[in-house]
């Protein structure tokens, strides 16, 4: 398989996946502090890759050096979850998901200023596309509230954390040095582990880890296992085969993915309108995919 070929299918797995944590975080968002859920599952996640990597490639010394790369790194990702999970306790799942498609354009803008890469007429319009349909499913398809600009607090405080996650991805070309992608994944893990631990010790210690609902547990889980471990590596992996904005036209999928997830646990299908909008996300991505 070619290198781009193995990057999309790799984001498209991405798609598939981190829409599971906007549908299990918002079932466990109210029941933990954002701080704790994401210390305990980085703890884990790094457990895993570091596993894998030291199974698999080894952890050579080289990869060590200019250690705060991967705290560089990792500051911009903590600060992406910690900010969904905070968003997501008055956010819509659907509705946070239509906010995560705006990176690509937010990620376009850093491409091209970490890496130079430069963005089409077409891309442009695929990104005004998508933006356009993210608007529709953000505001419900309330024209009226889009005129006014009415964001809920919570897709406020996500978009923030949308604004780390763009800056990362192209931070991760920029800042690798040839590393194995399981390495440089566990790199950034252990560090976001570490720096949560540090920010976020009074609330670990205050939580009553005995008691915490079974959604909660799950949550960690599969945000450790599936939403860090897995797509950490995916976004990694395609990060250094694909430009950032396509690597990013992926988030387009997750409103669709999400929808499909909230049906299964038990939600109902959103409105016609909002559909539309989710249409229009689709559009986009092909439009950005297209060489």
């Amino acid at each position: 398989m070619k290198p781009a070929h193995a990057g999309h299918l790799a984001m498209l797995s991405f798609s598939v996946l981190i829409a599971g944590s906007f549908s299990l975080g918002a079932l466990a968002a109210n029941e933990i502090t954002p701080l704790a859920l994401n210390a305990v599952r980085f703890w884990i996640a790094g457990a895993i890759i570091g596993t894998a990597a030291y199974l698999t490639t080894g952890i050579s010394r080289n990869a060590l050096k200019a250690p705060w790369r991967y705290l560089a790194l990792a500051a911009f990702f903590t600060t992406y979850f910690v900010l969904m999970f905070e968003g997501l306790k008055t956010a819509a799942p659907v509705s946070a998901a239509a906010v995560f498609t705006l990176t690509p354009i937010l990620s376009a803008g850093f491409g091209w200023l970490l890496l130079r890469q430069v963005l089409t007429a077409r891309m442009a319009l695929a990104l005004a596309i998508g933006a356009l349909g993210a608007l529709l499913v953000i505001f419900r398809a309330d024209i009226a509230a889009l005129l006014r600009f009415q964001i809920g607090k919570g897709e406020m405080i996500y978009f923030w954390g949308c604004v780390a996650h763009a800056a990362y991805t192209p931070m991760v070309r920029k800042l690798n040095r040839g590393e194995p992608t399981l390495v440089f994944t566990f790199g950034t893990l252990v560090a976001g582990a570490i720096i949560l631990t540090f920010v976020g010790w009074r609330d670990l210690v205050a939580t009553d880890w005995a008691n915490l609902p079974g959604i909660v547990w799950i949550t960690i889980l599969y945000t450790a296992v599936i939403a860090s471990a897995t797509t950490f590596t995916l976004l990694q992996f395609a990060a250094l085969r694909l430009p950032s904005s396509k690597v990013m036209a992926y988030t387009y999928l997750t409103p669709s993915w999400v929808i499909v997830w909230d049906i299964a646990l038990g939600g109902t299908a959103p409105p016609a309108m909002v559909v539309l909008g989710l249409v229009l996300t689709v559009i986009a991505l092909v439009m950005l995919l297209r060489d």
